[in-house]
């Protein structure tokens, strides 16, 4: 348990990560911040607030920006986003607030909203100044939270304003979820993602690591506590089911991440083959050219029109040199101890939208090394004996209150959305973190 931990000094320094992977949108200087602060016209509608899932006063933020009022300008994000320091960098911006802006009527670049965000949230921290604000009064009521991701931390917080005690339980040693270990180092370094966390900590939020909940523990935490929110994130990375995937030289892209980030490794193999064409397929893709990779390869069984990732993350790979192959499939996996090459079949698409292999159409790539990203399973098999509703594996609650069948239960983030965006995850916590404190009230008030 850890109530004052540095997170941040647990970060390792890798001079040589820190190189291969600068910041994809560097940081504003003041000049610039204030030039681009100024050009906002501070709608009224601001329908780039509308557009984001926190619904962060993006005008007001900017404004406070502009009269050179920088710790009111991230008192305006944590309001809102106690993320804010993390979503400004690894929000897609593109189909959100920015994607929103009205000066795309004009034919004009949109703010750069995520970049102004981040000049604000970074002077705050660079400051030492502590968060804008105080835990609430302590009302003698605490909440297990399961999870350590972006929906936990949203929660906690919203739960520490409100004078409730907030207890978090995660199997990693770290907290941050994706954030700290899931998210390309050229976004959301994983020493940025401690630091915003640090400050998190100063509320009196409680961690606990390296403690996996099953049913018992479940079973536990529920007789010690008031409310449980369940912030469990997914599970593993779908597998492929063909020939050759237990051999080394085969991982998953969420451990390839970790693994880089971490620094375990600092280099890729020459020949690296991704499956699957999401964004963080992509991001596993970008790491191994910059790691060093002559050859990367993203394959994908549909086409680039089916792609699940944004546009602009596959423009972004095009730029790192990564090659696609559409309308192929692996079939095996060659190799005697380590991996060799990669068995594919050419598909062509029926009539009635049905992929089928063309016959003769098959092909072996060479590969040092094969990335699976082909979307993850759910993580709530210890859930299934009907602590709550369940469908197809996910959490199914309220959508405004985050409480889900069994009332004492809460949820939020991609146990109940089937993996959304950071951002997405930290509204449904703070959702729930919010009706957690009114059922608790309600409780008190019928007791």
């Amino acid at each position: 348990m850890s109530e004052s931990t540095n997170f941040f000094e647990q970060a390792p320094d890798s001079p040589e990560i820190a190189a291969r992977f600068p910041d994809l949108h560097p940081p504003f200087n003041k000049t610039a911040a204030l030039t681009e602060a100024n050009r906002c016209l501070y709608c009224f509608d601001a329908p780039c607030t509308i557009a984001c899932p926190t619904h962060i006063d993006v005008p007001r933020f900017i404004k406070k920006i502009a009269s050179g009022n920088l710790q009111g300008s991230a008192k305006t994000i944590l309001d809102a986003n106690i993320l804010g320091a993390s979503c400004s960098r690894a929000c897609p911006v593109d189909v959100l607030c920015e994607g929103a802006c009205v000066m795309h009527r004009y034919n004009t670049q949109p703010i750069a909203i995520a970049r102004l965000q981040r000049f604000a949230m970074d002077a705050l921290h660079e400051s030492g100044a502590p968060l804008p604000f105080l835990p609430g009064e302590d009302t003698g009521k605490s909440v297990a939270l399961i999870g350590a991701g972006p929906a936990s931390l949203a929660c906690a917080a919203e739960l520490r304003r409100r004078g409730i005690r907030a207890e978090i339980f995660d199997a990693r040693p770290l907290p941050g979820g994706l954030n700290t270990y899931g998210i390309a180092e050229y976004k959301l370094p994983l020493a940025e993602s401690l630091r915003e966390i640090d400050m998190l900590a100063q509320l009196g939020v409680k961690f606990n690591f390296n403690v996996s909940v099953d049913a018992t523990k479940l079973a536990a935490l529920e007789t010690t506590h008031d409310a449980v929110f369940l912030g469990v994130g997914l599970g593993a990375i779908y597998q492929l089911g063909i020939t050759g995937e237990a051999l080394e030289g085969v991982t998953n892209a969420l451990d390839y991440i970790a693994a880089y980030k971490s620094g375990e490794i600092t280099s890729a193999p020459g020949r690296v083959a991704i499956i699957g064409a999401g964004n963080t397929a992509i991001d596993a893709a970008n790491a191994s050219a910059r790691l060093g990779a002559s050859e990367v390869y993203m394959i994908y069984r549909r086409g680039p029109e089916q792609m699940s990732a944004f546009a602009f993350e596959y423009e972004h790979a095009k730029q790192e040199g990564v090659k696609f192959l559409w309308h192929v499939r692996p079939i095996g996996i060659q190799g005697t101890e380590k991996v060799k090459a990669l068995d594919l079949a050419r598909l062509e698409v029926t009539p009635d939208g049905s992929l089928v292999p063309i016959t003769g159409e098959l092909f072996q790539l060479q590969v040092d090394l094969v990335i699976l990203a082909i979307g993850q399973a759910t993580h709530t098999e210890f859930l299934d004996s009907g602590k709550v509703k369940l469908e197809r594996g996910r959490i199914v609650i309220d959508r405004m209150t985050g409480q889900t069948s069994n009332p004492k239960y809460f949820a939020g983030g991609d146990c109940t959305n089937g993996g959304r965006e950071v951002v997405d995850a930290v509204a449904d916590g703070k959702r729930a973190g919010i009706g957690i404190a009114a059922w608790l009230e309600g409780q008190n008030a019928n007791a």
